[in-house]
């Protein structure tokens, strides 16, 4: 490890592993490392949704590019990590949900989602198991998942075949810049490089922090729930239009169940804990849009990381006061739009115009406020 990379991307879940693909294929001298494995954190443990019924307004011209990536992984990623294209419904029960509803998919339409209301008898009409309850549904024609625990695999090769240097079950405990080079300190010794890009989810903050640099972030701690094996219930992406559930059902028969009810977890630690009562929450409501669910018995329940960003919006560019440094994360159902978040920093790191812009989503706008007087523009 004594020679300096021309980059090193530090986390490899979907946006790090993204964006390092991209470098890699785009000529750079790329190392990518992670303390466990490719999308072996976050992004292991995730529902892998991809969806814009789900996705903030902001980030559906995003989500879009995204979507259509995972559709026809072949061309960037070489392999197919189970993705299933399908619909997305999201479910209204009362009049106020209704209204919610309204409303965010008149934003998400405005941003350029395929989303249309329709009332609950015409939603039945694509996703027979539904509830008698529903009032109104916003259906998206664009939805579909990936199977989470195949994506490291697909990504592994990729890596490999585009010459990307892979340090795996490598932990990064410190970081510092010295004579032009970042130092990344591990037990085997430091690894360095000459730009950095910092893709570690919830533990951003304290990567951030060891540049000098403070930007909260949330840490969640997301509880998932898988069913025994059962008769077709349901086709598509089903949530509602509280965000508080989301469910799919794969080709061997289980139902995953989620929507972000929390458990306990500690990203110091990176130990976490289920909440039964939430568990019990998420079931029922799983159970109250899909009658079928009722007798079904969970397998397994578990919890993983999510980061947030104050503003629920993502970290994507230069990490402010420290040249060659950069940081991508915290993006909202990251799984729909990574790869493409990644694809855009890359281009910007590889002198090349994005294809979409990276401004809003300059992580300086995080910085704690100033208020000199120099800096008040006249």
């Amino acid at each position: 490890m004594s020679f300096p990379h021309d980059i090193a991307v530090l986390g490899a879940g979907v946006m790090g592993a993204s964006t390092a693909l991209f470098l890699a294929r785009g000529g750079m001298d790329c190392a990518l490392v992670d303390r466990a494995g490719i999308c072996r954190e976050a992004s292991g443990v995730n529902a892998g949704t991809l969806t814009l019924n789900m996705t903030r307004a902001a980030l559906i011209p995003y989500a879009l590019k995204g979507w259509a990536m995972w559709t026809d992984p072949g061309p960037w990623l070489g392999s197919d990590p189970g993705v299933t294209a399908t619909d997305g419904l999201s479910l209204a029960f009362t009049d106020q949900e209704v209204a919610l509803l309204e409303a965010r998919a008149e934003a998400r339409r405005a941003r350029g989602a395929d989303i249309r209301l329709l009332d609950g008898a015409a939603a039945r009409r694509i996703e027979p198991g539904l509830s008698e309850r529903v009032l109104k549904a916003a259906h998206c024609p664009m939805d579909g998942h990936v199977t989470a625990y195949l994506t490291g695999r697909a990504y592994r090769q990729a890596l490999v075949d585009a010459g990307a240097t892979l340090y795996e079950a490598m932990e990064v405990t410190d970081i510092h810049r010295r004579d032009g080079l970042f130092h990344l300190e591990t037990p085997d010794g430091p690894l360095r490089a000459r730009r950095l890009v910092l893709a570690s989810g919830v533990w951003l903050e304290t990567m951030l922090g060891w540049l000098g640099v403070d930007i909260p972030i949330k840490t969640l701690v997301n509880q998932l729930i898988i069913t025994e094996r059962l008769p077709p219930v349901m086709r598509g992406v089903i949530s509602v239009a509280n965000g508080l559930l989301s469910l799919k059902q794969f080709a061997n028969g289980t139902v995953l169940i989620g929507g972000g009810w929390q458990g306990h977890g500690d990203r110091d630690s990176r130990d976490t804990a289920l909440i039964p009562d939430n568990l019990i929450g998420n079931v029922r409501l799983a159970r109250h849009a899909i009658p079928a669910l009722g007798g079904t018995r969970v397998v397994r329940a578990w919890a993983g990381f999510e980061a947030e960003t104050a503003d629920a919006l993502p970290l994507v560019g230069p990490v402010p006061g420290v040249p060659d440094a950069h940081v991508i994360g915290s993006i909202h159902s990251g799984y729909t739009s990574g790869p493409y978040f990644g694809k855009l920093l890359a281009q910007q790191l590889l002198g090349e115009t994005p294809e979409l812009p990276l401004d809003d989503f300059h992580p300086a706008r995080l910085l704690p406020a100033r208020s000199t007087v120099s800096e008040v523009s006249p």
